[in-house]
């Protein structure tokens, strides 16, 4: 993710925070439109990115879809969201995920190892094609969880 989009560092009690924990939402060729309905409802700055822009997918159909949608809130919170590949099933109602992203990778990976127990891999936590390292996993009571380890950014 570009270096405007990486976890940002919060105090909090303070302790220095680089890891956050937030909702990640999936839908059905419509992410743009819901990410902006909740930019208008909670207000901050909306990022999105499509599979386009980061040439993610061999469907053309699928260039101007959202690949990665981002709401940071002025009172601190964070919504992510995506549209749903046209090769994967969207099921309303299972479109969430829970996403953990940061910089400390030690500290991501070892979440991702004990998350995978029991659980399956859905896709491998290695180099993405934004320079992050991304992952995704179901752990072992349905949960799906999405892991994102910032990488060295461009100065």
């Amino acid at each position: 993710m570009a270096s405007d989009r990486r976890a940002r560092i919060v105090e909090q009690g303070g302790q220095t925070v680089t890891t956050r924990l937030n909702p990640y939402l999936g839908f059905r060729d419509n992410a743009r439109q819901a990410m902006e309905f909740y930019q208008s409802v909670f207000g901050g700055e909306l990022t999105l990115s499509s599979f386009g822009d980061f040439h993610a997918s061999e469907d053309p159909a699928e260039a101007d879809k959202i690949m990665h949608g981002q709401l940071e809130t002025t009172s601190g919170y964070t919504i992510m969201g995506a549209d749903t590949p046209n090769q994967m099933p969207y099921n309303p109602g299972d479109t969430y995920s829970v996403s953990l992203s940061g910089d400390d990778e030690a500290e991501l990976r070892g979440y991702w190892d004990k998350l995978v127990d029991g659980g399956t891999v859905t896709v491998p936590l290695e180099k993405a094609p934004w320079g992050d390292t991304f992952g995704m996993l179901t752990d072992k009571f349905g949960v799906a969880w999405l892991v994102n380890i910032a990488g060295e950014q461009p100065a």
